[in-house]
This record gives C-alpha cells, sequence and structure tokens, in this order.
C-alpha cells in the first residue's frame, strides 16, 4: 500500500511539473514562422516575377510599371493627404455595402433556413440573380440614381448580398436540432429562439459570409467608382492613368491590393477571436 502511494505520489510532480505547456507553445510558434516564411518567399516570389515581365520588355513605358519604380511612387503617394482622402472615400463606401449586404442578406438568409417552403420557392430565383454579374446592372443603377455615391451602393449590395444571404442559410440548416428541441422543451417564445439560439449559433456562418462579401466589393468597387465620382481609389486610377503617370498607376494598384489584403486580414482576426470565446 505505501510501495502504490509512494509510486502515486512520485508520478504526481511528472504529470504536474511536466513541459506540456512549452512543448503546446513552441509548435504553434514554429508554425507561425513557418508559415510566415513561406508567405514573405511568395510575396518575393511574386514581385521577383512582376520585375521579369516588365525588365524584359522592349518598351520603355512598361519600365514605369515595374516594381523599381512603383515602390517609390507608393511611398511618395502614402505621404499625400489628398490619397487617404481617396481611401477614405473608398472604405466608406465598403463599409456601407456590407452594411446593406448583411441588412438583406441575414434576414433572407434566415428566412431561407428556416422556412422549407421559402427554400425551395426563393432559391431558383436567387441563384438565377447571383449568376448576373452586378457590374451588369450599372447602367441601370445610373439611370435609377444618378450620378454619385447612390448608384455605387446598389450595386455593392447587389454584389455583397448574395455570399451572406448563402452562408447564412446554410448557418442556420446545419444547426444543432438538438438546440432547437431544448429551447422548445423550455417553451421558448419564436424570438428568443432566435435571438438566444439561432443567431449565436450563426455567427461563425455570417462572418465567412461578411468575409467573401468584403473580397466581392473590394473587386467590384474600382470600376463602380468610375461612374463620375470625384473621389475613390477607382477615381484615382483614372487620374493616374489621364495624367499619364504610369508609375502613381501601378502604386496606387499595389495600394488597392494591400488595403484589400488588410480588411480581409482583419476579419480573419475577428473570426480567430470570435472563434476562441
Amino acid at each position: 500500500m505505501s510501495l502504490s502511494a509512494s509510486a502515486s505520489s512520485s508520478s504526481v510532480p511528472q504529470v504536474v511539473q511536466s513541459d506540456r505547456p512549452v512543448s503546446v507553445q513552441r509548435p504553434k510558434l514554429n508554425a507561425w514562422v513557418s508559415s510566415t516564411l513561406w508567405g514573405l518567399g511568395g510575396l518575393l516570389a511574386g514581385v521577383l516575377l512582376w520585375w521579369l515581365a516588365t525588365a524584359w520588355s522592349s518598351s520603355p513605358l512598361m519600365h514605369q510599371f515595374g516594381p523599381s519604380a512603383a515602390f517609390p511612387s507608393l511611398l511618395e503617394i502614402l505621404g499625400w493627404s489628398e490619397t487617404w482622402m481617396h481611401v477614405g472615400a473608398s472604405l466608406q463606401r465598403i463599409f456601407v455595402g456590407l452594411a446593406i449586404s448583411l441588412g438583406v442578406g441575414v434576414p433572407a438568409g434566415l428566412l431561407l433556413g428556416l422556412s422549407a417552403r421559402a427554400h425551395a420557392a426563393l432559391t431558383p430565383l436567387f441563384q438565377f440573380l447571383r449568376m448576373i454579374s452586378p457590374l451588369s446592372w450599372m447602367p441601370i443603377a445610373v439611370m435609377a440614381f444618378g450620378i454619385g455615391d447612390a448608384p455605387i451602393y446598389f450595386l455593392l449590395g447587389v454584389a455583397g448580398v448574395w455570399p451572406v444571404l448563402l452562408n447564412t442559410a446554410s448557418g442556420v440548416r446545419h444547426l444543432n436540432p438538438r438546440w432547437l428541441m431544448l429551447g422548445r422543451s423550455l417553451a421558448a417564445t419564436k424570438l428568443e429562439t432566435l435571438l438566444y439560439l439561432i443567431l449565436p449559433g450563426i455567427v461563425g456562418s455570417v462572418l465567412t459570409g461578411s468575409r467573401l462579401a468584403i473580397g466581392v466589393l473590394w473587386i467590384v468597387l474600382v470600376p463602380c467608382e468610375m461612374l463620375g465620382v470625384s473621389a475613390g481609389l477607382g477615381y484615382l486610377i483614372l487620374d493616374t492613368r489621364d495624367r499619364m503617370a504610369y508609375s502613381e498607376l501601378m502604386a496606387v494598384i499595389v495600394l488597392i491590393g494591400l488595403i484589400g489584403y488588410l480588411l480581409d486580414s482583419a476579419l480573419r482576426a475577428l473570426f480567430a477571436a470570435l472563434g476562441q470565446r
């Protein structure tokens, strides 16, 4: 009995005093460092291919589109207050477009996910509309809303609503049915079931749809900002083209990609933070 007790007592420090935290943290750190290094390597490879594509061209004009001209121009335009005014205008339109997408897509997705009849009746229509390019609505948007921000908001809403809608509906359909049974067993009202069971259960799906919507909105935004507005990154591209400032044009393109990457990274970080709660 004393031997077993002493053996068990001697084994306890080995379990409690083990290096598990260190061994768990090191693989995570090593994986992050490895992933970062591979990502930087991919970016450098992309810049190298970009440089080769422009450096080997016999046209002097192509050299203005290369990284050796674009990166100095990028540092230059980042110091202009006008550049940040254009960035602010574009981000405002993106957030308004995302708000419209969420305001329409989440309720419609809830309807499709909760009602089998609504799903059967509306899915073919939504799939048909989803296949129409948002830019196809551009002439109609201009005729209906005129020149300015209103047609841009309409086009961004049309572009971003489908990822939100479909992911919301999928999240509702994949909810654990035991949660809904538990709500019914506790005599929860429909509103309480929606607020305390369904909506918390589809947060991940809505965030996924929002991330996809941001990607679509950011792509559609630039041509939308060529509709006659006087501010925005799309307008800035036209301005640099008209001034024949081609290195600045390429710098704006790089800036558009950088801001889009940061937006996507912010949503990924938000998704990871909510997933750990």
